[in-house]
């Protein structure tokens, strides 16, 4: 039986027109309605299957209703249909929950092998189809989502605007200012959201409510309380404050430590911000089809912003789980204000507590317990590392999904292994630096020191052959060659694992294109899509009229200024790096791990424009900005479906607040640049040491300055193999899990490169130990064995947490660490008094010859 919709559309059943739905279930009336058309009979043996089914505890109280009578419609036919489809979309979805797969897969097969009365066969078999077609698939998206909507609600209203041009332009500023420091604190969109909540309810008790008309648009200032909507809206605009692509970049091409191009200022800033912000925006729309509207498109990443604004804005039942009866908005603030007491110990008043390398302490000359367990030059192989959130938190342990961490931080204990063998039998001179920086270093031990080589941004051949070539650590070199490894290996075994995917969203941009009335939900059937129908939608040309527009600032900003960069190698780097978008998305919003394109741009341009430093830089940024930009604006988009708003206002909001993210980022720039002392420097005092910017300065020497050809055929042949290894293993892996697919369900040997590329940043296991232990407890055993709890509670707890140390780290900075007010004793200093402190420790001493690697005169 093929199942298909009024405009010829399969769905998961025959009653696809949400537009009533929806008007039944409006805020005001929505329980009587239901209850009329369900006996009492019912209704008591659905809930009770629902309570009794551990794959459904997560079902909120305000729901059951809604479950209830659409249990009761659904016939037993339509309901298994749904199933099948549902074992044939989801048979190898990790995110699916695998007892709740089992449970269809006995339902599917009949009432003998599920092995129940015929009355509760019956009733299960609608249950979960309900589940399917009416709400979602997963447990963590039906927590934060309503299988219902309201589009009457207020959302793209003036007063949303007002106070996201307020809050845009803050974190904006904030964010900006702690990016370079290590560890980041952010003012994530969680943080936000908190400080946006109180100005809306202010707005709407003190804005007047009268209307006013300019031309034919009639608005107010106050259209009432303020709505879940407008928060939502609102949040969106406020996640684009710490999308500053260009600007992180910024520092290595003007530095003296860097490049040392002195003339960069505020409007170059400022156009090339626009050109690389608004590139992401236009590729992003085109990528919707791949990215967000599939219904595997989970986005773990921004499931705690939607749980946050439901508990800010929605009232919730009251009722006990597991014991705890205490509502979340309660939860959230204890926690938050818990968090942001508790933050001034680890980051200030006992510093120790952050860089728990306990281990060193045994014997802080050591110089080998210093490089396996130190926290600081060492790997961090240290059973309890931190007690600091902040450090935790790098990995969000209680949002990614604990196969996605379990993989990544397997990954990075294989790569310590690794790290360790090759700097213990000093393979490629490694033991002559430290084990885990992010430096290059010339052959005399000393940070490589660019000017001896460079003249006018070009590298003098005779001078390179006189002073030495640069070498990395044994940490940047595992991390470079599985970054290599990564590119051709992810897009290899996503294209093949995900080929369906990938196929139908082609197929549907291209007839959107060739039909401009064509919805682009129209070709997907779950409950989330359906509602989404009734709004407009964002044509994909708009995208390419921006994309456009952006293009020719692009081409202004590299002619207009002295970047010596040739436009046409920019156009390359773009075009690669937009192909491998598609499975670097798909990926990510599975997983919640981004695959960072950036690098490519910098192999290319070593070979498109070899010697030139500004011309890596710059090549390496549009690269970065297609994956790292469609994160964001992917990502708000799926928030938007999530939260049914109008895709054109979704639109409109990106595009404001872009320009309000791209003056106020290229101002707070130069004000860290001007106004912060040894900015950049290892040895800065409040942490503005620019971990990143270290590690991407490296990258620059050696395959934009150096050059491919001195890398790849002199310095270090084994990494240009790692493209080709890549691709080679995909295929095994690829033919494995399509042999065996439950035993490589949980594998995932694109994140498993990923822990290896942890390295090489001064980041190492102490950075990811601790996480993981949060993420076992949370994600995997909280959730498997008290679903309820974990539904209602885990992304409060973790938006509360970072929210409180948040707001701590940004006093404690303003207070005591912008004008340093030092607090000096046993528990600041003891984490940096031994060898593991010693950012210059080395395993071997420079040889009596005066220098180490390769004899004189055959590295050019």
């Amino acid at each position: 039986m093929e199942l298909l919709d009024e405009k010829g559309v399969q769905v998961y059943g025959t009653q696809t027109t949400d537009e009533s739905d929806s008007s039944k279930y409006e805020k005001n009336d929505p329980v009587e309605v239901i209850v009329a058309e369900v006996t009492e009979q019912d209704r008591e043996r659905i809930i009770s299957s629902i309570y009794e089914s551990p794959d459904m505890a997560d079902i909120r109280p305000e729901d059951l209703d809604f479950i209830v009578e659409k249990t009761t419609k659904l016939s037993v036919e339509e309901s298994m249909e749904i199933l099948h489809y549902t074992l044939k979309d989801h048979d190898d979805d990790i995110n699916y929950p695998q007892e709740s797969l089992e449970r269809i897969r006995k339902l599917v097969i009949g009432e003998e092998a599920y092995g129940s009365s015929h009355e509760q066969f019956e009733n299960d078999v609608k249950l979960e189809a309900c589940m399917v077609k009416y709400l979602s698939p997963y447990p963590e998206v039906r927590s934060v989502c309503s299988p219902v909507d309201d589009p009457s609600i207020p959302c793209e209203t003036l007063r949303a605007y007002i106070i996201g041009t307020i809050w845009v332009a803050g974190a904006s500023f904030v964010n900006e200012l702690f990016t370079f420091r290590q560890p980041s604190l952010t003012l994530s969109s969680q943080v936000v959201q908190i400080l946006v909540y109180p100005t809306g309810l202010i707005f709407a008790k003190l804005l007047p409510t009268r209307k006013f008309k300019i031309f034919r648009w009639v608005f107010t200032l106050n259209p009432g309380p303020w709505s879940y909507k407008e928060q939502m809206f609102t949040t969106i605009m406020t996640n684009l404050s710490h999308t500053a692509n260009f600007v992180y970049y910024v520092p290595i091409i003007k530095l003296n430590m860097f490049f040392g191009f002195n003339w960069i200022g505020y409007s170059f800033i400022w156009v090339m911000s626009f050109s690389v912000q608004f590139f992401g925006l236009g590729v992003s729309g085109l990528m919707r089809r791949w990215a967000v509207y599939p219904v595997k498109s989970v986005w773990p990443s921004i499931l705690p912003t939607l749980q946050l604004n439901r508990t800010l804005l929605t009232g919730e039942t009251k009722k006990t789980i597991n014991g705890w009866s205490i509502s979340k908005y309660k939860l959230f603030w204890y926690l938050t204000i818990c968090a942001f007491f508790y933050f001034w110990v680890p980051d200030y008043l006992f510093t120790a507590l952050s860089t728990f390398n306990w281990m060193t302490w045994i014997a802080p000359a050591n110089k080998n317990l210093a490089f396996v367990t130190g926290s600081r030059i060492g790997l961090g192989f240290n059973p309890w590392p931190t007690f600091d959130w902040a450090v935790i938190n790098l990995s969000t342990p209680l949002i990614l999904p604990f196969f996605s961490l379990a993989n990544l931080y397997g990954g990075t204990i294989l790569g310590s292994l690794v790290l360790l063998g090759m700097y213990y039998s000093n393979y490629k001179y490694v033991a002559y630096m430290p084990p885990n920086l992010s430096t290059v270093y010339d052959r005399f031990g000393s940070s490589y020191n660019l000017s001896r080589v460079v003249i006018d941004g070009r590298l003098q051949s005779e001078l390179y052959t006189k002073y030495s070539p640069p070498y990395i650590s044994a940490g940047n070199l595992i991390s470079t060659g599985a970054t290599y490894c990564m590119f051709t290996f992810s897009f290899c075994y996503i294209m093949l694992n995900e080929w369906k995917i990938i196929k139908e969203a082609s197929l549907g941009f291209w007839q959107g294109l060739r039909d401009r009335n064509l919805s682009n939900f129209s070709s997907y059937r779950d409950p989330i899509s359906v509602m989404m129908r009734q709004y407009k939608e964002v044509p994909d040309w708009w995208f390419l009229i921006i994309l456009a527009l952006s293009f020719m600032m692009v081409i202004v900003g590299i002619t207009s200024f002295p970047t010596t960069t040739p436009v046409w190698a920019v156009i390359v780097v773009i075009l690669l790096c937009i192909v491998l978008l598609v499975p670097s998305m798909i990926l990510f919003a599975s997983t919640g791990f981004l695959i960072s394109m950036n690098v490519i741009g910098v192999i290319l341009s070593g070979y498109m424009v070899p010697g030139n430093g500004v011309a890596s830089i710059l090549c390496r940024i549009y690269g970065y900005t297609i994956d790292a930009q469609g994160e964001t604006y992917l990502g708000d988009m799926k928030i938007g479906q999530y939260a049914k708003l109008p895709p054109r206002g979704v639109f409109r909001a990106q595009i404001y607040a872009t320009l309000i993210q791209i003056t106020v980022t290229a101002s707070s720039l130069i004000f860290l640049l001007n106004g912060v002392d040894d900015f950049c420097s290892y040895t800065q005092a409040a942490r503005f040491v620019c971990a990143g910017q270290h590690s991407t300065y490296s990258d620059s020497l050696l395959l934009g300055v150096i050059g491919p050809h001195r890398t790849f055929d002199v310095l270090y042949p084994v990494l240009k193999y790692a493209f080709l290894m890549g691709a080679g293993l995909s295929i095994p892996f690829w033919l494995l899990r399509k042999r065996f697919p439950n035993a490589f369900r949980a594998f995932q040997p694109v994140l498993i490169l990923g822990g290896l590329q942890r390295f090489g940043y001064t980041y190492n296991l102490s950075y990811y130990t601790t996480g993981f232990y949060f993420s076992f407890a949370f994600m995997h055993y909280i959730r498997r064995r008290y679903l309820g709890w974990w539904a209602n509670y885990n992304y409060i707890i973790s938006s509360a947490l970072t929210a409180g140390v948040a707001f701590s780290g940004i006093i404690i900075f303003l207070a005591l660490q912008y004008h340093a007010k030092p607090l000096k004793w046993w528990g600041t200093t003891v984490s940096t008094a031994g060898v593991d402190g010693k950012l210059s420790a080395t395993l071997l001493d420079i040889p009596e010859r005066g220098y180490f690697g390769m004899e004189e005169g055959t590295w050019s």
